[in-house]
């Protein structure tokens, strides 16, 4: 198990401050980069600059303060992580609410749902107004999310050191991280050169399916990494069924643990993806979640035989992967059919993949658990170790998964009570709630597919932007903010 430091004689938090300076000039320079975009194409462009200037005086005031070197704590990199998380959109917010006309609140609603890759939509009628240059950094802010953004600056930028691999590992997802070398910085550059050409697939497939062009590579951006922000009012529900099912295979790869297809596609190894446990019962619950809700659909006339399955499966692994985009509006579904798709709401993709969620491997662990415990009601001596694909899993694994289930079940009932007080509407809090903290997108009732999250309470949103930003740092750096324990072991 990876040790921590458990003081630093440098003041640890001065490694998150530095995280912070350089996150804060790289969005700087995107933001300005996004601002010259906007002028090119005659757009609005005064949120781009706006935003560019404020990161670029931010990051270097915390890149000041700041040092690469210095030896954060657990704790003080758990902060890192959460502070990071939430300083993003607070930031990414601005172009949205200066150049896009939008309220700050409704802004920083849509900026975390993109970084974090939820995909909860604001807009109404601004997806006629907002320009190309808007809707393209929108999509760019999920790709990004979706990635992590502490891994796409380790992969390429050296300096970062001791408190960006510490801050990987933090910000990383599931019960295990594993590494391709034992270089963490080309462990990120395998990562993402798995994103990108994955990403470029997406992009010209849904081109030569008849997606606009410009469509196809916003659609791109924030398929593979489980985000679910399109460009188009309709989601998906108005391209080509070829579009559809293309959108299906890459959404279904959006789930996948990229490193499992980093050995695929360059390491051309097959078995480690056909022996990994997480993918067979992943690839197992998808197909059979689609088939169960295909035979639904064509039995009750809903569909023909071949949009009964497409739809089934498009809608089922756009849930499990917590992507978000619709081909149809399953909220005019009816309740048997709506409920399969709220039930693995609940489920999530792979760890170490785009996908949001309580992840597959959890659901193994527990069902694991499960098992033995049943097993051991019948024999008491027996000595059951909790096994995982063939290996052996300490008790520590199961208490950091307990503990997150936990975490995640209590929050998301907290949160759903508040919004059902605040809306009058159990379907939309249950919904909304379940789609919040697993980083989904789409509910049901007026925050469907084809809805909008615009109407709902001010307080609403800032409960929904607390559970989205929650459910994509894995909770725990979340709750520790709010410790005592944590700040007491942060030393400046």
């Amino acid at each position: 198990m990876k040790s921590w430091p458990v003081s630093s004689p440098r003041g640890g938090f001065r490694a998150a401050l530095y995280l912070l300076g350089v996150t804060a000039q790289g969005f700087g320079l995107l933001f300005l980069l996004f601002g010259f975009l906007a002028l090119a194409l005659q757009e609005e462009a005064s949120g781009f600059f706006w935003a560019a200037l404020l990161g670029f005086l931010l990051g270097r005031g915390f890149a000041l303060f700041g040092h690469p070197q210095a030896q954060p704590n657990r704790a003080e990199v758990l902060l890192s992580v959460g502070l990071l998380w939430l300083f993003v959109p607070l930031l990414g917010a601005l172009p949205f609410a200066l150049s896009g006309g939008l309220s700050y609140l409704d802004a920083l609603f849509e900026a975390v749902s993109g970084f974090t890759t939820t995909g909860a939509t604001v807009l109404t009628e601004e997806f006629s107004t907002w320009g190309k240059s808007l809707f393209l950094y929108r999509a760019l802010a999920q790709w990004m999310g979706g990635i992590g953004i502490v891994v796409l600056f380790v992969a390429v930028l050296p300096q970062l050191r001791v408190a960006g691999r510490q801050a990987f590992f933090a910000e990383s997802t599931g019960v295990e991280k594993d590494r391709l070398t034992p270089r963490l910085r080309h462990t990120a550059q395998a990562v993402l050169r798995v994103y990108v050409l994955l990403t470029l697939l997406a992009f010209l497939a849904y081109g030569f399916a008849g997606v606009p062009w410009f469509e196809a590579l916003a659609n791109a951006l924030t398929t593979l990494p489980a985000g679910g922000f399109s460009p188009n009012p309709q989601s998906f529900a108005q391209y080509t069924p070829l579009a559809q099912w293309l959108g299906t295979l890459f959404m279904f790869l959006a789930g996948v643990n990229f490193l499992l297809q980093y050995r695929l596609l360059f390491g051309r190894e097959v078995r480690p993806i056909l022996k990994d446990a997480e993918f067979r019962a992943y690839a197992v619950l998808v197909l059979v979640s689609a088939l169960l809700l295909a035979l639904y659909l064509y039995t009750h006339h809903l569909y023909g035989l071949e949009p009964s399955l497409r739809h089934a499966f498009f809608q089922v692994v756009s849930i499990v992967t917590t992507t978000g985009f619709a081909s149809v509006d399953f909220a005019q579904w009816v309740v048997p059919a709506q409920a399969i798709l709220v039930l693995l709401m609940f489920v999530g993709g792979s760890a170490g993949s785009g996908a949001g969620g309580v992840k597959v491997v959890r659901w193994l662990v527990l069902f694991g658990f499960l098992r033995r415990e049943i097993t051991r009601t019948l024999h008491p001596q027996a000595v059951l170790p909790l096994r995982l694909g063939g290996r052996s899993l300490g008790e520590e694994v199961l208490r950091q998964v307990s503990v997150f289930v936990f975490l995640y079940t209590l929050l998301f009932a907290t949160s759903t009570l508040f919004l059902a007080l605040l809306e009058g509407d159990f379907v939309v809090a249950f919904t909304a709630s379940a789609q919040a903290i697993g980083n989904i997108g789409p509910g049901l009732g007026p925050v469907g597919p084809m809805g909008s999250y615009a109407e709902l309470h001010p307080l609403s949103k800032v409960i929904l932007i607390l559970e989205m930003w929650a459910g994509r740092i894995e909770l725990l750096p979340a709750f520790l903010l709010f410790t005592p324990e944590l700040w007491r072991r942060v030393k400046v």
